[in-house]
């Protein structure tokens, strides 16, 4: 599955696009071609996938080999940007304003090709597509994202059509997120984590502080018995803000189930299965008056057991310059890669710069000299208006952009996670 700008968490970085949003030049003449098709069999560069990687690596290839020499692989007509759906399940945000479509989104000059990658050859430098349209390339970048795996918990994805469950990662249930928060009235609140990578470490308990504080404010706070069950042995990987979280897990009272693996929902029953990791086989059933599910997550199908990927599935790079570590024609960026670190839309936007500058010696036949540190960021959402931005590095130690301590809420985090960085996010990064 491509999705087309599914994307995790926001872009805060000492990356000066933050600070000075570089405005992509108008070419007079550059149009993309909406079509079926290829309009041609062979591009310098092509991109699969038209999410943030894809669309944002496109823009600066274009710079780099002029209008018509790179096309973008896409099936998907919208482009989300999904950091927003943490806002959107918790109602602080529409769901239309998430959304644009791709062809808005694409690139001046950059040819997009609305279908969908069926295989990779890379020893002869071509992709097919559907209907047996084979496409050759001189550079292939891949940044076709991940997939969700409702269908790995027993009784999903069906169970969504049972009111008091929800998911804020996919279009299709971000809204029944809000509604059963609204519709609770007392009992258990269950917020899970798989067993799994996913896209935005935080985002599976962002929801869950939305939550609390919407039912202080509603006056059904005292009636709620919050419940974080996380397959993982910690509550978050960067220990400096996992003691900020604990912190205010204890402070509101929200219990905490570690190793505890969702399997089964029977949501005619409203009740939830959850594996305990620690004991293989046990299971433990808990009612529920509302739950959030964050679905098991994975390699595109296209690329489990292709050339270019490793034994899981996941496109093998060098985690410093994201050149593919067989074919060097070949480069990842994003979620689809095996880079260790958090898959988020931050660490796109400091994998984008590198892969930049790493390309563009390939194609000059020297050797990449940047490299990536593992940048990522997430800011944690703890309230309507509170935000601890996390932002770290492959070492899991925090590598943070301002002069202040980071741990700690900030209404001006979370101005900046809402307004500011989807405003940055259509109007720079992408471009």
């Amino acid at each position: 599955m491509s999705a087309a700008g599914v994307v995790s968490c926001s872009r805060l970085h000492p990356g000066l696009w933050l600070l000075k949003p570089r405005m992509q030049k108008m070419s007079s003449f550059g149009f993309h071609t909406a079509a079926r098709c290829a309009a041609k069999d062979y591009y310098e560069v092509l991109v699969l996938g038209g999410g943030t990687g894809g669309i944002t690596m496109s823009a600066r290839m274009k710079r780099k080999v002029g209008t018509g020499n790179v096309a973008v692989v896409e099936p998907s007509q919208t482009h989300y940007y999904q950091p927003l759906w943490t806002l959107v399940g918790g109602g602080a945000k529409q769901l239309a304003t998430s959304a644009r479509p791709t062809e808005s989104v694409m690139p001046k000059g950059v040819e997009w090709i609305k279908s969908r990658v069926t295989a990779l050859d890379p020893d002869k430098n071509c992709v097919w597509l559907e209907n047996d349209t084979k496409i050759s390339y001189k550079y292939l970048i891949i940044a076709l994202g991940i997939s969700l795996h409702y269908e790995k918990i027993k009784g999903l994805p069906e169970g969504f059509h049972h009111p008091k469950i929800g998911s804020n990662y996919s279009v299709l249930t971000v809204e029944k997120t809000w509604k059963a928060l609204q519709d609770f009235k007392e009992g258990n609140a269950i917020f899970t984590f798989p067993n799994t990578p996913v896209k935005c470490a935080g985002a599976p308990q962002k929801i869950m502080y939305l939550s609390e504080a919407y039912w202080r404010k509603t006056g059904r706070r005292s009636k709620a018995n919050i419940m974080f069950n996380t397959s993982l042995g910690v509550i978050f990987g960067v220990k400096k803000y996992a003691d900020a979280l604990l912190e205010i897990i204890k402070e509101r009272n929200i219990t905490v189930n570690y190793k505890r693996n969702l399997v089964e929902v029977r949501a005619d029953k409203q009740e939830a299965v959850f594996e305990n990791l620690d004991k293989p086989g046990v299971t433990e059933v808990h009612q529920y008056e509302m739950l959030h599910v964050t679905p098991p997550m994975g390699p595109p199908d296209v690329l489990v057991n292709s050339p270019v990927s490793d034994a899981v599935g996941w496109v093998d790079v060098d985690k410093e310059t994201l050149q593919h570590k067989k074919y060097p024609n070949v480069f990842g960026i994003g979620d689809c890669t095996n880079l260790p670190t958090s898959k988020t839309a931050a660490a796109v936007a400091a994998q984008s710069g590198v892969l930049d500058k790493t390309i563009s010696l390939v194609m000059k036949n020297q050797l990449p000299t940047k490299k990536y540190d593992g940048y990522t960021s997430c800011p944690l959402v703890t309230g309507y208006n509170k935000v601890i931005l996390a932002e770290f590095d492959y070492d899991a130690q925090p590598l943070e952009t301002f002069p202040i301590d980071q741990s700690k809420e900030r209404v001006t985090m979370y101005h900046m996670k809402a307004d500011m960085m989807p405003f940055l996010y259509w109007n720079a990064l992408l471009k």
